[in-house]
């Protein structure tokens, strides 16, 4: 009969060459990213617009913007712009320093204060977008951080993508399968790892002209996905 400390050592045996063969098993596998994109036109569009304004006072310089502001946004309601597609992004007031002199001496004082109010507009009428634009700069808006495209069924598009995907894993795995001369198994895992793409936000010089051009492109969608299959050896002629 097998005492104790026998026993304990066959046993440790067993459980150290345990990972050793399931690490040859998942040497058997295949790894592959499958990809899928689509080109789609954009139809909507945000823009990030605002006042700023400066007084010698605090109070003076919001004021103005307040007022500048309010002008802005009457005028995005005359072009047909529904107030809940504009949101304030974020008001600001800060101290204006300046380099002065007193006592012939050079220093650094506060000469004013500045005030801004950014807005952020949504715009589903692309073709429009000129024509807001340049409505909005007459009406008193100087400050403009960029204008962005976007595809309001971008949730359809990435879960057909997400299919694609799935489909064009397969469809390498079995490629790559057939190349070397094993048979494609199961799948044991699949990760989605989501989507990307969307258009490059555009800056732009703020001027005043008719009719500002825009040209909304396209917007570039993609979707992947990894996948891990079993890899075996193909079985013979029956």
């Amino acid at each position: 009969m097998l005492n104790q400390k026998t026993m304990a050592l066959m046993l440790a045996g067993a459980v150290a060459f345990a990972p050793l063969s399931l690490s040859a098993e998942e040497l058997r596998q295949l790894h592959v990213t499958g990809e899928a994109s689509m080109d789609v036109a954009p139809d909507q569009a945000v823009i990030t617009l605002g006042v700023r304004e400066q007084a010698e006072e605090a109070g003076a310089a919001m004021e103005q913007v307040s007022v500048r502001m309010n002008e802005v946004m009457t005028s995005l309601g005359n072009s047909g712009i529904a107030g809940e597609d504009m949101q304030t992004q974020h008001v600001s007031m800060h101290p204006v320093w300046s380099q002065v002199r007193r006592d012939g001496q050079d220093e650094r004082s506060i000469t004013g204060f500045e005030a801004s109010n950014m807005l952020t507009v949504t715009l589903h009428d692309i073709d429009g977008i000129g024509g807001v634009l340049d409505d909005v700069l007459r009406a008193g808006a100087n400050e403009f951080r960029g204008l962005s495209f976007s595809y309001s069924e971008r949730d359809t598009a990435q879960d057909l993508l997400r299919t694609q995907a799935v489909e064009n894993a397969f469809h390498k795995a079995r490629q790559l399968a057939e190349a070397s001369g094993m048979a494609l198994g199961p799948v044991r895992e699949i990760r989605d790892g989501g989507s990307a793409g969307g258009a490059p936000m555009m800056a732009m010089e703020m001027a005043r002209s008719s009719d500002m051009p825009v040209s909304a492109g396209t917007v570039s969608l993609e979707h992947n996905v990894s996948v891990t299959f079993d890899i075996m050896e193909p079985s013979g002629p029956n």
